[in-house]
């Protein structure tokens, strides 16, 4: 069991496939959910946003709750790789019944997107936290956790790209003039090909290390433990900074080409292109950044992409092809940084680890997907919110100047002020790549001290036959 361990192209590409297979349902919702719930489901904009708030919080709950199962799951498979086999049809079939719009009135309607909404958030989960949590069990390099980060958001923004490219064709060509029914048929077919590649995932991937885990003490005192970890407490509100961030500009970007540059044929090009970009950098990220300490090269990437960020809202609606060439270029610089953005994740684990002798992989994600869905939540919303207060009107073709400038706002500085927070926190963040490696060697040889001694969780003897 050594730290230099390097793993196969075949188990970066399966777990790859795990998160394309979340990009083709959640990648969906990012950038369609809102635009489907206010102009083709036919919610009222602030109804929408107070139930991407509502649910997403109810949701986040949970999500600790299903850490700790996990963290208590033992099977000749391992710890984690089971949920995908569990979870990968339910979590296909609900997205067939999220874009589907009942015949019924607008009370029954309400109600229909909340359970459903909520659902789909609960499924995935079920079926995320675990996986996210793999990274821990498939290698103890930081190095290579990195490169794994990297294949799998490599292969989550294809999976992002084959929505943005097909999505709306699949649309119109389905629903043959009936955006509703398109809208359904074209997330079904989503949904099924979101199942096989959660079973590809599970075949091609394979548990290494798991050390037997404590597992007698509750989720409260396992929280409260966590709650004393100074390094999770910034992460954690690290990535509400950032989802908050993301999906706010993410869920205004249709708003933004439709009625701010007045190009809405440009919708598909003008996201395919950030989109192709994004898969660039995520790709590129261990490369351009690897060789560089974690911590500071994360501030300093948030302060480059800021910058071209920031500029769009100053130049005119008009330079349409200037915007959409600094909105590449943002994008490829934004997403060399979300494989540190899970690196941090696998980090803080070794950390309570070394700290406190406790291994809570499960915890960890679990309470990371908490951040990231309260800050989807508070960026759908204030989208929402915002829009509702503006008194925005769903089709009309030209839009009020205040909306415009708020749309525009939404696209470029508001989300831009939380990436700027974002680099104020991470100055207190310590664990910078010198401190990482120190603690995984050690933990390394503790672990191979405690294997040599005949220690090694016997469930993992099962899983290493594969």
């Amino acid at each position: 069991m050594t730290l230099s361990s390097v793993l196969r192209t075949k188990d970066k590409i399966g777990y790859g496939l795990g998160d394309m297979a979340s990009a083709l349902v959640w990648q969906t919702a990012t950038l369609f959910l809102a635009y489907f719930y206010t102009d083709v489901f036919g919610l009222p904009a602030a109804i929408m946003g107070t139930m991407f708030l509502v649910v997403r919080i109810v949701d986040a709950f949970v999500d600790p709750c299903i850490g700790a199962l996990v963290e208590r799951t033992q099977t000749r498979h391992g710890r984690f790789r089971p949920w995908l086999l569990w979870f990968a049809i339910p979590f296909g079939a609900s997205c067939l019944i999220t874009f589907y719009v009942p015949e019924v009135g607008p009370t029954a309607k309400i109600l229909y997107a909340c359970v459903t909404y909520t659902l789909l958030s609960l499924i995935y989960s079920a079926i995320n936290v675990p996986y996210c949590a793999m990274p821990g069990a498939l290698t103890l390099d930081p190095r290579e956790r990195h490169s794994l980060q990297s294949w799998r958001f490599g292969l989550s923004f294809i999976g992002g790209l084959i929505v943005t490219v097909i999505a709306l064709p699949l649309v119109s060509h389905l629903g043959q003039g009936n955006v509703q029914k398109g809208y359904f048929y074209a997330m079904s077919l989503m949904g099924l090909l979101g199942i096989v590649l959660f079973f590809c995932c599970f075949f091609m991937t394979r548990e290494r290390y798991s050390p037997r885990n404590d597992t007698s003490g509750s989720m409260l005192s396992d929280l409260k433990l966590l709650g004393g970890n100074s390094q999770w407490r910034i992460v954690f509100l690290f990535n509400i900074l950032l989802l908050t961030a993301v999906v706010t500009r993410g869920s205004a970007t249709m708003y933004y080409v439709k009625y701010v540059l007045l190009r809405p044929e440009l919708v598909f090009a003008f996201i395919v292109s950030g989109m192709v970009a994004s898969l660039t950098g995520a790709l590129l990220s261990e490369r351009l950044l690897g060789k560089f300490d974690r911590v500071r090269a994360y501030q300093w990437t948030i302060i480059s992409f800021v910058i071209f960020g920031a500029l769009i809202f100053f130049i005119s609606p008009s330079q349409v092809w200037l915007i959409m060439g600094l909105n590449i270029i943002f994008s490829f610089i934004q997403n060399l940084t979300t494989p540190l953005q899970w690196t941090m994740f696998s980090d803080v684990v070794d950390y309570e680890e070394h700290r406190s002798g406790r291994r809570l992989d499960g915890l960890v994600f679990s309470t990371a997907l908490f951040a990231i869905k309260f800050g989807l939540a508070l960026g759908g919303a204030v989208v929402g919110w915002v829009l509702g207060m503006m008194d925005y009107v769903p089709g009309l073709e030209t839009q009020a100047p205040a909306v415009l400038s708020t749309i525009n706002a939404l696209f470029t500085l508001i989300p831009c002020v939380l990436f700027i927070a974002m680099v104020a926190l991470l100055s207190r963040y310590t664990l910078n790549s010198q401190r990482v490696d120190a603690i995984a060697r050690e933990l390394a040889s503790k672990r191979e001290t405690r294997t040599d001694a005949g220690m090694l969780n016997p469930a993992i003897h099962s899983a290493t036959q594969e």
